[in-house]
């Protein structure tokens, strides 16, 4: 899918180590750090965190190089539910509507799939990942479950 310049692309083996050090990244401008044998352990296994269990890891590139990611897989929380996970931009693609269009992007397909609840997790540092979920109807809840996060989402589809 392309927004402006963007294209929002599925995941390749080739994408493994640039995803994970653009995460670790954005982590590190909010003094978050990066998690290998945890939370980010996820993205240096795609294949058995989301292509395996029916989910999708995305990534956002501009000019060849990658400034983005974003992916859900079903977890066992909640109804018929999956959580969207790794919705990470660099700098210089925030600001331009770009987080918006990827969560709508993510949410279509998961709709389309017939999942029912989104879950999300993040950090209440991440301020601008914050209202855009809450701006795009997302509700707060309780069950935190990763360690770096404080804040969990949900957002009912049915």
């Amino acid at each position: 899918m392309q927004y402006k310049d963007f294209l929002i692309r599925n995941w390749q083996r080739s994408d493994r180590e640039a995803a994970f050090n653009l995460i670790g990244s954005v982590l590190a401008e909010y003094d978050l750090k990066q998690e290998p044998e945890g939370a980010n352990r996820d993205v240096l296994e795609v294949e058995e965190f989301y292509q395996k269990k029916n989910g999708e890891f995305w990534v956002i590139e501009r000019n060849h190089q990658l400034v983005g990611t974003g992916a859900y897989y079903p977890i066992s929380r909640g109804q018929n539910a999956v959580e969207i996970r790794k919705m990470y931009l660099l700098p210089e693609a925030r600001g331009v509507g770009l987080g918006k269009v990827l969560l709508n992007q993510l949410e279509d397909v998961i709709a389309k799939k017939g999942f029912e609840q989104i879950w999300i997790e993040t950090a209440s540092v991440l301020k601008e990942a914050v209202q855009l979920y809450e701006r795009a109807g997302y509700q707060p809840s309780t069950g935190v479950e990763t360690l770096r996060c404080d804040r969990v989402y949900v957002k009912y589809l049915v």
